[in-house]
Parts: structure tokens; sequence; C-alpha cells
């Protein structure tokens, strides 16, 4: 197996989003575009999945507003996603979690995860 090393951009990202209770009611995290690059769920305290969506947007509402990205984590883990390049978001950034993938679940984990994701 070979090893590759690839440059990166100077800026992986400025800003950590951390969210130690994330429902489902959307929370704005910043109000101007950016490019997300990683995303990580800790749903390790929880017996069922969760969907942590995000949406490119200054406002939300948790079954109403399509999310930009889904990210899911299985019950009782971690997961992280990572970007090289990120993901490029025009207005904003607004998250919420709930236990269903569909857009209009509306149902609220239990035991919240706490969320963190970098953004530049």
């Amino acid at each position: 197996m070979a090893v590759v090393v690839t440059d990166q951009p100077s800026t992986f990202g400025s800003k950590l989003v951390l969210d130690t209770a994330p429902g489902n009611t959307a929370t704005v995290a910043r109000n101007s575009g950016g490019i997300l690059h990683m995303v990580e769920i800790d749903n390790s305290k929880y017996n069922t999945a969760v969907y942590l969506k995000i949406a490119d947007a200054t406002s939300a509402t948790a079954g109403t507003t399509a999310a930009t990205m889904v990210f899911y984590c299985p019950a009782r883990t971690k997961q992280s996603y990572i970007s090289s390049r990120g993901i490029t978001f025009g207005n904003g950034f607004t998250h919420w979690c709930v236990t269903g993938a569909a857009q209009a679940n509306t149902d609220a984990p239990v035991v919240l995860p706490t969320i963190r994701y970098v953004i530049a």
C-alpha cells in the first residue's frame, strides 16, 4: 500500500460549533455562509439512532425545512464525518437533531447527543 500526502486548504476551519443539547428546535450557529469541514456526533449515551440535520439557512423548522445535509449516528456510538475540501453553505448554518431521517420527523432524542462541527 502506498502513502499519499496531499496539500489541504490553508484554513481548515476557523470556528468550532459545540452543542451539548441539540434537540428538535433549530439552532442558528452562523448567520452567514461558509464551508463545513467536519461533523462529530456523540450519541454514546442513547439507545436510539439520531440524525443531525444542517440547513443552509439562517432559520429553520424541524419537520418543515429541508436539511441541506443529514448525518446519521447509530445508537450508543460516536460518529465523525470529514470532508477534506469542505461543503459550501451560501446562507448560514442552522441545525437540529431528531430520531428519524424523514424530513417530516420532529421526534427529539430522549437523551440528547453532543454535536461538534468545524466551519470556515
